[in-house]
């Protein structure tokens, strides 16, 4: 083959690739493949809306931990998740956590009711965390059970 018939090759499957490309579509290809064709479409991610709003619960006080907290702010409902931020080293509690609670409604009485409450001569500060300020990755390792060493 010669290279004039090799420039016309390349020209014929340019245009091949053009025609291809220059199809109007709903979406843009992520990627271009490497054989000409048209790119693969990656799957769109949908965001999971989540209808039951996390409650922010600070100043909690030594000794109020997952169990207790469980048992305590369950009388108002139903809890989907609980998470008390630990330290990574010590596995102490630094005194702030995360609920999440099945209906709306039971968590904005539970934020009204519980807000500078009284427990242990420690003030509770429970707020509303609006769902666009979670963050993805707050409720990994939610399930994680502390078991101190003293306990054994």
């Amino acid at each position: 083959m010669g290279t004039k018939a090799k420039k016309a090759l390349k020209k014929k499957s340019l245009k091949r690739v053009n025609a291809i490309n220059n199809k109007p579509s709903e979406h843009a290809a992520d990627f271009l493949s490497l054989e000409g064709g048209p790119g693969r479409k990656l799957p769109e991610l949908k965001q999971l809306e989540n209808s039951s709003p996390v409650l922010y619960i600070g100043r909690i006080p030594h000794g109020f931990y997952e169990k207790e907290m469980e048992a305590y702010f369950g009388q108002f409902g139903t809890i989907k998740r609980l998470r008390i931020s630990r330290n990574k080293k010590t596995g102490k509690s630094r005194h702030f956590g995360f609920i999440e609670f099945e209906s709306p409604e039971v968590a904005k009485i539970v934020a009204d009711t519980m807000h500078n409450y009284l427990l242990f001569e420690h003030l509770l500060q429970v707020f509303v965390v609006p769902s666009e300020h979670v963050h993805p990755r707050l409720w990994k390792g939610f399930n994680y059970r502390y078991k101190p060493l003293d306990t054994l």
